[in-house]
């Protein structure tokens, strides 16, 4: 007698042991805020929001999805991928920054986390390992390179002046005579800093040095160049206040980023489940949902896991999923004083965004996989392209590459090989492939080449042990083939059936 068992996924966090984190988890959130605080208000600027966006989606979400969550290392926020999607969404139909814009990234965040939820609980989190790599690769690579280039007229201390991404950066860099060469020098600072420090070591957290190192230069030099401004002075209250209207014209951009946007943190918590500590998909895009659910109410961005964070806070020490709920409360004691980050230089930010995407591109492994497999090498590079020139409807192009995979796959599936022998008076027709609806025609065009030359012919043998699958639709054309050649005197021997497919044939035959 056998038994199974079933694998129970991690239960929520206990209140009782919320309040009372272990000593490691409180060191490593506190050491996660120190970095979330810095990259929270640049992503909500690549977002084309205001600051308070970001310090929102900082707050809230990560306390919500340490609740819920399953991965004990996983850190929810802001992340440079997911701003720029707010942006390719909301660009089009609203103006950054204006009222209508942040109202509409809300709502956005909204429709991210029921988007989330709903597959969540119907135990739908299986379609985190549906996403074809080369398509992710495709498309984060695109991504990267659209955020160094939205990064450009801040980093010169310039404005975008709402020309789009390509137009603001082409503008930026033909009219040097306006760059601001503090700005520049605060950018290559930025990079360089967070770049080192990350050599040096991870626990170093070279975005906050980065942020101090702005500050320094406004304290003792005034405003020399492009700084964030005021900052707000009280939280929000959460409210449902929200552009419901509006909800159509952005539901594809929001199921775009609720799909592309789980599978960053999806690779994060199945990196570290592989090293002995586990995840539930389907509790993950609950919390993750539910996260985004919060910022939304908050008046906040969309929001996802962030792989630096996430790492930094594993090697900061964390043990439990405490580490992201201190991450949050750490960010919400410090708003109170958050006015000191009001003379913060744009152009830091925008050094911190461009130090964030080296992860992102990914056009090597896209070019090395050409070697192997070029069809679906095509369809990353057709991704990446699509990515650039589609722009700011960068939703577009995920859902052209999905499509795009989808009908390779098909394609290629579709593509059956079809040897026949013949010894005598038997023809041996054998099969490799996939025999379904969408290869009839191949299989068609083989048996009807058999059945116009039976000539000397006793004996046909329909081969199938090579098959992958063999659906009813085929199961049916090789049973009318069966029939017609034995009414023709012909005997048949279909082998190689097995499982279901051997089950079903019988039926066939039987009537």
């Amino acid at each position: 007698m056998t038994t199974s068992t079933r694998r129970v996924p991690p239960a929520p966090m206990p209140l009782r042991r919320a309040l009372k984190p272990p000593f490691d988890d409180v060191v490593a959130g506190l050491t996660v805020s120190l970095v979330l605080i810095p990259q929270s208000l640049a992503y909500a600027s690549l977002a084309g929001l205001p600051p308070s966006a970001g310090l929102m989606a900082a707050m809230f979400p990560p306390l919500v999805s340490a609740v819920l969550g399953s991965s004990p290392y996983l850190q929810t926020g802001p992340t440079a991928l997911t701003a720029l999607l707010t942006l390719g969404v909301l660009a089009a139909s609203f103006v950054p920054g204006s009222p209508g814009y942040v109202q509409a990234a809300a709502l956005l965040a909204v429709l991210v986390g029921v988007s989330r939820v709903v597959i969540g609980l119907l135990r739908f989190g299986s379609i985190a390992y549906f996403m074809s790599l080369p398509v992710l690769r495709g498309f984060t690579s695109g991504a990267a390179v659209l955020i160094v280039a939205s990064q450009i007229p801040a980093a010169l201390g310039l404005g975008s002046q709402g020309l789009g991404v390509w137009g603001a950066a082409w503008r930026a860099l033909t009219e040097p005579g306006s760059w601001n060469l503090v700005a520049i020098a605060l950018t290559v600072a930025t990079v360089a800093l967070v770049r080192l420090t990350r050599r040096l070591s991870p626990l170093i957290p070279g975005v906050l040095l980065a942020a101090l190192l702005g500050l320094a230069v406004t304290l003792l030099f005034g405003r020399v160049a492009p700084v964030i401004g005021s900052l707000p002075d009280s939280l929000p209250r959460p409210s449902l206040d929200l552009p419901w209207r509006s909800s159509g014209s952005i539901a594809l951009g929001a199921a775009v980023i609720a799909l592309v946007g789980f599978a960053e943190p999806a690779a994060i918590a199945r990196t570290f489940a592989r090293r002995g500590q586990p995840w539930n998909a389907d509790r993950e895009l609950v919390a993750q949902g539910a996260a985004n659910l919060a910022a939304g109410f908050m008046h906040g961005m969309p929001v996802g896991g962030s792989f630096s964070r996430s790492a930094l806070n594993r090697q900061a020490g964390a043990r439990t999923r405490f580490s992201g709920a201190v991450a949050g409360l750490a960010v919400i004691a410090f708003f109170p004083f958050v006015s000191v980050l009001e003379g913060l230089p744009r152009a830091v930010l925008a050094g911190i965004v461009i130090s964030a995407v080296g992860s992102l591109l990914q056009l090597g492994a896209l070019v090395q996989l050409w070697r192997y497999a070029k069809l679906q090498a095509t369809t990353g590079l057709a991704t990446f392209v699509l990515t650039l020139l589609l722009s700011p409807r960068i939703d577009y192009a995920i859902v052209f590459g999905v499509g795009f995979a989808l009908f390779t796959h098909l394609y290629r599936e579709a593509q059956l090989g079809v040897t026949v022998d013949r010894e005598g008076g038997t023809v041996t027709v054998k099969f490799d492939g996939v025999l379904w609806f969408g290869s009839l025609q191949s299989l068609e065009r083989v048996l009807q080449r058999v059945e116009s030359d039976l000539a000397g012919i006793d004996t046909v043998v329909l081969d199938t042990g090579r098959l992958g699958r063999v659906d009813f639709s085929a199961l049916m054309l090789l049973h009318d083939t069966e029939q017609r050649l034995r009414d023709a005197g012909v005997d048949v021997e279909v082998k190689g059936l097995h499982g279901r497919g051997e089950m079903v044939m019988g039926r066939i035959r039987r009537g």
